[in-house]
């Protein structure tokens, strides 16, 4: 079996085999590209090690020697040599770019002797004794699990000693003193001395690099973006350049484009006399990397000229790292940048226009997950607001929480659902539960491009870093903003798009879709097959639903406006009569503002079609709890319409058929609404009557019988009369259903509760976290459409329906309607429309192109991870 692969040579597995990391190294030396020459150690060499309990597998130890040894010819050095050491480092990469999760190691090769050998060759000992305290620090952590803060205190005590305040600060005196403690830490910690024999340093490295994709933050990073636990890591061997050789050197992180915005600058930070690490530890502030062409100009001009050719083959914003030695330019990493949602459609518009990518391409790329927070809450802009501290303006949006300042509470905290902003000096990956549950971020260290920044920026959280005027005091539970000082548990908001930090709650309000989202989702609808409606119980609900672009509403609930104040009396009323004719008389005083109600809806979605459901809950729940009834005989009425479980009940068409009366009313009332909006606008609307909870055709065929009846005594208006299929027996018989329905919507909602036995609130609130948390269920069913089931139930009903009657319009109304992978099932099942609530349907829209492109074979490019 190989496992090992130089990076100038062809390796037939790709991203998969070779990982993100990997392939960008092999395409780049390829390319051209200046890269440090080395070798990736497999994904394949990963899944040998974690399924043989963590045994080196056979050949692996004999196949990095022979590499090492190709390395040792090429760079004219040898490892391990006392005088002038070959130098590696060894990182992770996984096939799926997981920034900040796993772990690398520095300077490899070193040991006491090398580093004496490598200061007088270099004429340079402060960076030798630098670059060998880094090693033993990188390699305590990593390999051993000595706990970081140990070596960060040695470094803090001894600038306190010698009166200094920057690492850079300390001498090569000072740091070989450091060298020294930093020993005694390790060997405190471990029980043994550190190793000194460089190759026993590499085994044991790419070991713990194998370890580290088992390691706890990764593992909830992986379940966060849904990363399969079983791909594994590759292991990358590089040749070390140094950026920690004095001011004619370097280290830095950049993005192509700005990934915050979008904008075709680039965009990134830099440290002069640095290691890669020192850029995102948050140690050092960074200089922006505009600031690169004065200080280091003959390496700005090859960095420049290198991101012109990565973009170019890559067709897609890249994240690089890259290191100076003493003016000559090498690049350590490309991979695709992490970026925001307002960035991405920037980027993906820009770069169609550009000829880069087709529309396809650009709509088939974009993150709908992602999309997502561009339609969450911002600062009301109306609002006058007091600044207390500004930092950098690391991730937008914005969001209002109560402090906390670790990982653990904030995580606690916000599962229990309180609103939290995690406050920290800097996050590290450790912090990833936290940074999961929190509202937002707040840091006083770090940068642009710093851990917090990456993974708020990938997450969709407002993040606010390098925050000047941030003090925190752990232990007395504080913190103090500018001036004030506040207590954990008080309420901030902070502001990702500017930076500001502010005491207090803040208005939110909701985003409108800027002219990128609107280019991407008009595209999107070029593409797509499956129409996308929402689900609008208003007037406004149905003009926001109009603004996001939905071709109709798929669901109109009556009974939330029997719910209104003014209305309700009048409905118990209703419910309390104990003869028709009391019923009729409280009907005729609803039927009115029934039919206003309607005539709002349709003047909204003029020229589109609005489906609405004539009364589905059961009569008690427009009644109080017994305990709050105000007299006597409507006590006894709540008594009488008891059931055990009114889910099941009597409730929708069983309703309809029992009181026929307000079924009339309703229709009457729709017909009446369509007929006035007609004559004012000249526009007849599209209008589909849906009865619920049909199981039997006889009861469609029956309010079918009702519904003409009552439409033929009202002007003449176009309608459609069709039902919801909420129920297994629905799907099984929906031929039959079909004989007398012109339409039928699934109501995925109910038709998941009764297929599976699942009473949703009782699941939620009890068994089905059980059953996520120990993999049962690999997806809350009421969240993402359950494919094999109730999926399978659907695709007999869209057989057996259009067996009967083929023009037979079919669609789905429950909220699976606005999930992606949902949406992509409709599309396979061949339904006409999806329908969700207002605010998700730009991502079914969405949704719907990107499965209409799966099948035309263009989808998202993953390039350079």
């Amino acid at each position: 079996m190989r496992y090992v692969y130089d990076y100038a040579e062809d390796a037939p597995g790709g991203r998969e085999l070779l990982g993100g990391k990997g392939i960008g190294l092999a395409e780049m030396t390829a390319l051209g590209v200046p890269v440090p020459a080395g070798f990736t150690i497999t994904t394949d060499a990963c899944r040998a090690y974690m399924s043989g309990g963590k045994v080196v597998p056979e050949g692996l130890d004999e196949q990095v020697g022979e590499s090492i040894a190709g390395l040792e010819q090429r760079a004219g050095k040898k490892f391990g040599d006392p005088a002038d050491p070959l130098l590696v480092s060894v990182r992770s990469g996984a096939a799926v770019s997981m920034p900040g999760m796993m772990d690398t190691i520095l300077n490899l090769g070193l040991n006491d002797i090398a580093v004496e050998g490598q200061a007088r060759t270099t004429g340079n000992p402060r960076f030798a004794y630098d670059s060998y305290r880094r090693l033993i620090q990188m390699y305590g952590e990593v390999v051993d699990g000595v706990a970081g803060h140990r070596f960060e205190s040695a470094i803090a005590d001894l600038k306190t000693a010698r009166g200094v305040t920057g690492d850079l600060d300390l001498g090569a005196d000072d740091l070989r003193e450091l060298i020294g403690t930093f020993q005694r830490i390790y060997e405190e910690e471990v029980g043994e001395g550190f190793p000194q024999d460089p190759r026993e340093q590499l085994r044991r490295a790419y070991r713990a690099v194998f370890d580290s994709w088992d390691a706890p933050r990764a593992n909830v990073y992986r379940g966060l973006y849904g990363i399969p636990d079983d791909i594994g890591t590759a292991v990358n061997v590089v040749q070390m350049v140094f950026g920690n050789k004095g001011e004619g050197s370097g280290t830095g992180v950049c993005f192509t484009r700005n990934p915050a915005t979008g904008e075709a600058t680039y965009y990134g930070e830099f440290l002069v006399n640095a290691q890669g690490e020192d850029v995102v530890a948050g140690t050092r502030t960074p200089e922006p990397i505009s600031a690169m062409h004065e200080r280091l100009p003959e390496a700005y001009v090859q960095l420049t000229a290198a991101f012109e050719l990565l973009e170019a083959h890559y067709r897609d914003m890249q994240d690089i790292e890259f290191t100076v030695e003493e003016g000559k330019l090498y690049l350590l990493q490309t991979r695709t940048g992490k970026r925001t949602a307002t960035a991405a459609l920037r980027i993906a518009v820009e770069m169609a226009e550009e000829g880069l990518i087709s529309r396809g391409e650009a709509v088939a790329r974009t993150d709908i997950s992602q999309l997502e927070q561009l339609l969450h809450p911002m600062l009301d802009p109306t609002v006058e607001v007091e600044v207390a501290a500004k930092g950098l303006n690391a991730s937008p949006g914005a969001a209002s929480g109560q402090i906390v300042l670790d990982a653990d509470s904030a995580a606690e905290r916000g599962k229990a659902g309180d609103d939290v902003i995690l406050v920290l000096w800097e996050t590290s990956p450790d912090d990833i539960h936290g940074l999961i549950e929190a509202r937002g971020v707040l840091t006083a260290h770090g940068g642009l491009t710093s851990h917090a920044a990456v993974v708020a920026r990938g997450m969709g959280k407002p993040c606010v870093t390098a925050c000047e005027g941030l003090a925190i005091d752990e232990r007395a539970g504080t913190v103090t903003l500018g001036d004030r000082t506040l207590n954990v548990g008080d309420v901030i908001t902070i502001d990702g798009g500017t930076g500001r930090v502010i005491v207090g709650p803040v208005r939110l309000v909701a985003p409108a879709i800027d002219e990128n989202f609107g280019t991407i989702l008009s595209w999107a609808d070029e593409f797509s097959r499956l129409r996308v409606r929402a689900n609008a119980d208003t007037p406004e609900d149905a003009a926001k639903a109009r603004e996001f672009g939905a071709t109709g509403i798929g669901l109109c609930r009556t009974e939330h406006m029997f719910m209104a104040p003014d209305r309700l009396p009048i409905v118990q009323e209703m419910i309390m009569a104990s003869t028709e004719v009391e019923r009729r008389a409280a009907l005729d005083r609803l039927l009115p503002v029934q039919q206003s109600d309607f005539e709002g809806i349709f003047e909204a979605m003029a020229g589109y079609p609005v489906t609405i459901r004539l009364l589905d809950p059961p009569l008690h729940e427009f009644l109080p709890a017994p305990g709050e009834a105000t007299s006597d005989a409507m006590r006894q009425r709540i008594f009488e319409l008891h059931e055990a479980n009114p889910m099941l009940g009597t409730r929708g068409c069983r309703l309809g058929l029992q009181f026929p009366e307000i079924y009339e009313m309703q229709v009457r009332a729709i017909v009446r609404a369509a007929a006035a909006v007609e004559a004012r606008a000249g526009e007849a609307p599209l209008v589909e009557i849906m009865h619920p909870l049909v199981g039997f055709r006889e009861e469609l065929a029956r309010l079918r019988e009702l519904t003409e009846r009552v439409a033929a005594e009202e002007p003449s208006v176009a309608y459609l009369c069709g039902t919801m299929i909420e129920l297994p027996r629905a799907c099984i018989r929906a031929g039959e259903i079909a004989e007398v329905a012109d339409f039928c919507s699934f109501g995925t909602n109910d038709l998941t509760q009764t297929a599976l036995g699942f009473s949703r609130d009782d699941a939620e609130g009890k068994f089905l976290t059980y059953y996520l948390e120990h993999g049962i269920l690999e997806h809350n069913p009421f969240e993402v459409l359950d494919q094999d089931g109730v999926g399978d139930l659907m695709r007999i009903a869209v057989e057996r329906g259009r067996g009967v009657k083929p023009d037979l319009k079919m669609g789905i109304c429950g909220e699976h309607g606005g999930e992606p992978r949902s949406v992509a099932f409709c599309h396979r099942l061949g339904l006409d429309y999806v329908s969700c609530s207002p605010y998700r349907v730009p991502l079914a829209r969405l949704a719907a192109a990107q499965a209409a492109l799966v099948d035309a074979g263009v989808t998202a490019l993953v390039i350079g991870g």
